[in-house]
């Protein structure tokens, strides 16, 4: 019975993360790609930076390194085209969330999937 809480637990968080990076999109408050979420961690403006969990190994490392840097929140998580579709677009690899509120909603399902 605990693995059946487990795994609906981990998809309600995973559905509630795209469903956020979706609104996140809408109301302008990400940037999407690599060019733009390096742009945006470098400029101070991301709270919270994702990388796809199928992205390369030195894009993850790059992105992994740059947020330790500048302290941004960095976590890895589903995949490339799915990331892309939560935000109505094709493939992303990376996007940066730019408001802290929604970062920070993001986080604690993010948490969950770790656990």
């Amino acid at each position: 019975m605990e693995m059946n809480e487990e795994l609906l637990a981990r998809l309600t968080a995973e559905k509630k993360i795209l469903s956020l990076l979706g609104l996140a999109e809408k109301a302008g408050y990400l940037g999407s790609g690599e060019f733009s979420t390096e742009k945006a961690v470098k400029e101070g403006e991301a709270a919270l930076v994702i990388v796809a969990a199928d992205a390369s190994d030195n894009t993850q490392k790059q992105f992994r390194n740059m947020c330790e840097y500048y302290k941004v929140p960095f976590h890895c998580f589903a995949a490339k085209d799915t990331l892309g579709h939560a935000i109505g677009k094709e493939f992303r690899a990376s996007v940066a969330v730019k408001d802290a509120g929604m970062a920070k909603a993001m986080e604690k399902h993010l948490r969950v999937l770790e656990m």
